[in-house]
C-alpha cells in the first residue's frame, strides 16, 4: 500500500468493475486497459457478466488476457466477473466456481435502481462472498453492517441510473462501518474513470478529505490483497 499522502496531494486511480466484449462492453480487454492506462488508471478489473451459461469461457478468457497484458504494461490488470441477475440460491456455487477458473476478484450486481434485480440479490451476493456489491440500491442498514462483517466492499457507481442512490449507498455504509470502493462500471469509452470524474464524484458524497482518502485506500487494500496472493 502506497503510504504518506492525503487526498489533496494524490488520488489514486483503480477501477475494480469494467466490462469487455465478452459481456456487453465494446471494447476488447486489451483496448479497454490501454485506455484507461493511457488516462492514469494504476489497476483495473476486468468483470464481465456472467451466469452459469458463459462463466468458465469468460473466466478462462480473461485470465489469459491479464496474463499477457501485465507480462508487458505498467498498468495491473484483475481478472474477474459480475455474478448478474442470477438465481439467489445459485450465488455461492458461482462465486466459488468463478475463483476455482481463475478469477481474482468476484463482484455482485446488486440492486440497482433501474434494473429488475429480485429482491435479496443484496443479502445472497454478500453472504456468498463477494468481494464487492455493486450499485446496491436502497441497501438496507442490516446488509451494510452484513458487509462489514464479511469484508466486502459496497460500490459508489460513476454509472448512469445505478448512481441514483450513490447517497444513500454512501450514508449507509458510512452508518454501518463497511467500507467502500468507487468504480466506473464501463461498457465504452466515455465511461472510463477519469481524475475529473473520480473528483466529481468524491466531492459529491462528502466535505471530508479523510473519508475521501478511506475510499480511495480501500481499492488499494482489494489490489494489494489480491498481489499478495500470487498469480
Amino acid at each position: 500500500m502506497v503510504k504518506g499522502w492525503s487526498f489533496s496531494e494524490r488520488e489514486i486511480m483503480i477501477d475494480l468493475h469494467t466490462h469487455t466484449i465478452l459481456s456487453d462492453g465494446c471494447l476488447l480487454p486489451s483496448e479497454l486497459v490501454r485506455r484507461a492506462f493511457v488516462n492514469g488508471v494504476k489497476a483495473i478489473a476486468l468483470t464481465d457478466h456472467v451466469d452459469h451459461s458463459n462463466i468458465e469461457m469468460v473466466v478462462r478468457s480473461l485470465v489469459r488476457a491479464a496474463i499477457e497484458l501485465n507480462r508487458y504494461w505498467e498498468i495491473y490488470v484483475i481478472p474477474g466477473v459480475e455474478l448478474t441477475h442470477v438465481p439467489l440460491e445459485s450465488f455461492k456455487e458461482l462465486v466459488d466456481a468463478a475463483r476455482g477458473y481463475g478469477a481474482k476478484i468476484v463482484v455482485g450486481h446488486g440492486e440497482s435502481p433501474v434494473e429488475p434485480v429480485i429482491k435479496g440479490t443484496n443479502t445472497a451476493a454478500i453472504k456468498a462472498g463477494v468481494d464487492i456489491l455493486a450499485h446496491p440500491g436502497m441497501i438496507t442498514l442490516e446488509d451494510a453492517m452484513l458487509a462489514k462483517e464479511k469484508k466486502v466492499y459496497l460500490e459508489i457507481t460513476a454509472r448512469r441510473g445505478h448512481s441514483k442512490t450513490n447517497h444513500h449507498v454512501f450514508k449507509t455504509a458510512i452508518k454501518a462501518g463497511a467500507k467502500l470502493v468507487i468504480d466506473t462500471d464501463s461498457h465504452s469509452p466515455e465511461d472510463i474513470l477519469t481524475q475529473e470524474k473520480q473528483k466529481m464524484i468524491l466531492r459529491s458524497l462528502t466535505d471530508s478529505d479523510l473519508i475521501r482518502a478511506s475510499i480511495l485506500r480501500s481499492s488499494e487494500e482489494i489490489v494489494d490483497r489480491i498481489k499478495s496472493m500470487g498469480e
